[in-house]
């Protein structure tokens, strides 16, 4: 019985259509709002990440054969970053750790939220499982165990799940136009970094949702159109280099390469479609319904939410960063190989979403060159973080994979390597010091509000 609960409050947490949902109807309880008000808000906002997570698998699975074919056509081996696949291996020796980690920094977030400044409720669910994962192995390895384990594990989680989402906001502000919500997606750094580049190198560039095309290619202002051909041009071409018979035997069923690649192409697009709709379902629901929540439990709280609830403001800067990420990663790729260190593999799942939110990221900052440069540099940043990450995981650090966003490779590696220079004793200090920082700091700022009011 013990154990089927414990399931059961696992998949609740870390399916974010359900905790979405759940949020959005008791936010719409607080609100006191009228049953029928209730049940359609909650029934929306549990359908529109169900849309969502639909077309992120639509998109996985179409982009799965096109990292098959790279690799085939380049004849290159290394280590594939994934956060799947980690996990999955992680969870069988670490599961119960993780779980218990991931409820109590869930609690650790939101009192985070209520006692500092850092007011963001993180609602990406499978990140912060991920994000769990991580640091029980982390905190294994050095040397933490029982009672302890669970409580700096839970403070750094609930740490996390604030800060990372508070580094993004002067950026999502600028992109959503508003401070309504708030960015949870742990490679909060990478774009940041495309930020931060855009601003440097945009001055004057246009938006790449201005960019003009030629009357007779007016049908390219559509972005469904525009991401459709511009995949099949890139799908054919990696074929092409993997040759028909690695296509037909391994990966189409014998359907014809071109054939095959056509379709992979378009369903990517249908996928990138797919999630635009339910962004815009979630966001006219989310919104409204959490003001319950952060009215009566943490006050001016935002819900932070994944990647794909920027891609609506810059359908173009989605395509250019995927892009360009990709191709940060394959000239790290190369570095690393001459360097003679660790070859990370440039996975394409990961540019594509960490790729195409810098590129929403640098847009906003930058125009086309914020997005594409931008975009680029977290690229590389995605690929050389990965290398310092995977000595601190212990046995993991062997495994042909590893996590893929740069804010669990930044996490890791900080905890790790204190880990390694002064133990238990010093990660718990290290992340007991964080947490009591932050809320310090946040009353001392309430201090200084009110006497400015006061005074005024």
């Amino acid at each position: 019985m013990g154990e089927r609960l414990l399931k059961l409050v696992m998949d609740i947490l870390s399916t974010p259509a359900v905790l979405v949902a759940l949020i959005s109807l008791v936010g719409l309880l607080i609100l006191k709002k009228p049953a029928s008000d209730i049940i359609k808000g909650t029934v929306k906002t549990f359908l529109g990440f169900i849309v969502i997570s639909a077309g992120a698998g639509v998109i996985v699975g179409s982009l799965d054969p096109f990292g098959k074919m790279f690799q085939e056509a380049f004849n290159v081996n290394g280590v594939v970053p994934n956060n799947e696949a980690i996990v999955a291996m992680a969870l069988t020796e670490y599961g119960g750790v993780t779980a218990f980690i991931m409820f109590f920094g869930m609690l650790a977030n939101i009192l985070i939220a209520r006692f500092t400044r850092l007011k963001y409720i993180f609602l990406t669910g499978h990140h912060t499982l991920y994000m769990a994962c991580m640091l029980a192995v982390i905190l294994v390895v050095s040397g933490l165990e029982g009672i302890p384990l669970i409580i700096v594990g839970s403070l750094a989680l609930g740490l996390t799940m604030a800060a990372f989402p508070a580094i993004c906001q002067p950026f999502m502000r600028k992109i959503i136009g508003n401070d309504s919500v708030g960015f949870g997606h742990f490679s909060s750094l990478g774009y940041v970094l495309s930020g931060l580049v855009g601003k440097v190198v945009g001055k004057g560039s246009r938006s790449t949702e201005e960019i003009k095309f030629p009357k007779g290619l007016g049908f390219l202002r559509d972005s469904s159109v525009t991401i459709a051909l511009t995949m099949t041009i890139l799908y054919v071409v990696i074929a092409l280099f993997a040759g028909p018979a690695y296509v037909e035997g391994e990966l189409s069923g014998g359907t014809h390469y071109l054939v095959f690649s056509l379709i992979q192409a378009v369903t990517f697009a249908a996928g990138v479609f797919v999630i635009l709709s339910g962004v815009r379902l979630v966001l006219a629901e989310i919104v409204p319904a959490f003001k319950g929540i952060s009215t009566k439990i943490v006050p001016d709280s935002k819900p932070a939410l994944d990647c794909p609830i920027v891609f609506p403001y810059a359908p173009n800067a989605v395509l250019i960063g995927f892009f360009c990420s990709f191709l940060g990663g394959i000239v790290g790729m190369m570095f690393l190989g001459m360097a003679g260190a660790v070859i990370i593999l440039p996975g394409v799942v990961p540019h594509f979403f960490t790729g195409a939110t810098a590129g929403v990221f640098g847009n906003a900052t930058g125009g086309v060159r914020g997005a594409t440069i931008g975009s680029f540099a977290n690229g590389l940043l995605i690929t050389f973080l990965p290398v310092f990450l995977m000595p601190v995981l212990g046995d993991l650090g062997f495994a042909s994979t590893t996590f893929s966003d740069a804010d669990f490779a930044a996490s890791g590696i900080i905890l790790g390597n204190v880990a390694n220079s002064f133990g238990a004793t010093g990660v718990t200090v290290t992340v007991v010091g964080l947490v009591l920082l932050a809320v310090v700091y946040g009353f001392f700022k309430k201090d200084k509000n009110k006497t400015q009011q006061i005074q005024a």
